[in-house]
């Protein structure tokens, strides 16, 4: 039998110093492929590219599309300015991200973001960020843990009804790498998971299978967590009925 083709978002990653200062090399955490690799999906690592063309013949290509974590998005892709607080910028991986979803939106691919993913997925969607949790009233969690990756650092709540629900449970623990979080949220999307301190932790559209978390579960997974191996076996599931 054919395993599902799992694209997984690139990044762009800058040498700061060695033979090559400046040097561009494009990869992914290698967590990410793994994850796939485990629960029976092939992963295809997708790499940045300018062309809109080229990036539909790459989503074309593949049954199901993870956007990966990476850099922070840019507040001027939901019009706003900058803010104190706001981190580094890479226009390449933002401009590729824009890309992908649209074209996967189009195609009808199932979509799993992961941390900047669903920053990404919620801004070019229509959707707005706080640039930084500092603008959140009330947020009291250590949201940016300071502990092993594969370690929860936080519970989360998710919510009945959802697609999520349906993979997770309702409550689980995860780990925590995140400085923004939601703010609006993109019209046909609704809140699928709440931080105890009312941070939005997952968003999910209400049609198709299109879903944002703000923790990484791929991490979690090197350690074989069950329960974060259930979102990386729902999207191969899709993937294989798409085949």
């Amino acid at each position: 039998m054919k395993k599902p083709l799992i694209g997984i978002v690139g990044n762009l990653l800058i040498d700061q110093g060695g033979m090559f200062p400046g040097y561009e090399r494009a990869y992914v955490n290698n967590d990410y492929v793994q994850s796939v690799a485990k629960v029976g999906g092939s992963p295809v690592i997708l790499p940045l590219i300018s062309d809109y063309e080229e990036v539909k013949v790459q989503i074309e290509a593949v049954d199901s599309i993870i956007i990966s974590g990476g850099y922070d998005v840019n507040p001027l892709i939901y019009g706003e300015e900058p803010a104190q607080k706001q981190g580094f910028l890479c226009p390449e991986r933002d401009e590729y991200d824009l890309m992908v979803i649209k074209a996967a939106m189009e195609l009808n691919k199932p979509i799993l973001g992961i941390c900047r993913g669903l920053q990404i997925l919620n801004a070019a969607l229509g959707g707005t960020m706080y640039q930084d949790l500092s603008q959140i009233e009330g947020c009291y969690i250590k949201h940016v843990q300071e502990s092993r990756p594969e370690v929860a650092g936080h519970s989360v709540e998710v919510i009945k009804g959802t697609k999520l629900y349906d993979i997770l449970g309702e409550k689980v623990t995860t780990n925590s790498f995140h400085h923004q979080a939601v703010k609006d949220l993109a019209p046909g999307f609704k809140i699928a998971a709440i931080a105890k301190d009312g941070v939005i932790e997952a968003i999910e559209k209400e049609e198709g299978f299109v879903i944002g978390i703000q923790w990484h579960p791929e991490m979690m997974a090197r350690k074989d967590n069950e329960v974060m191996l259930n979102l990386f076996k729902k999207l191969v599931q899709l993937s294989s009925k798409e085949n």
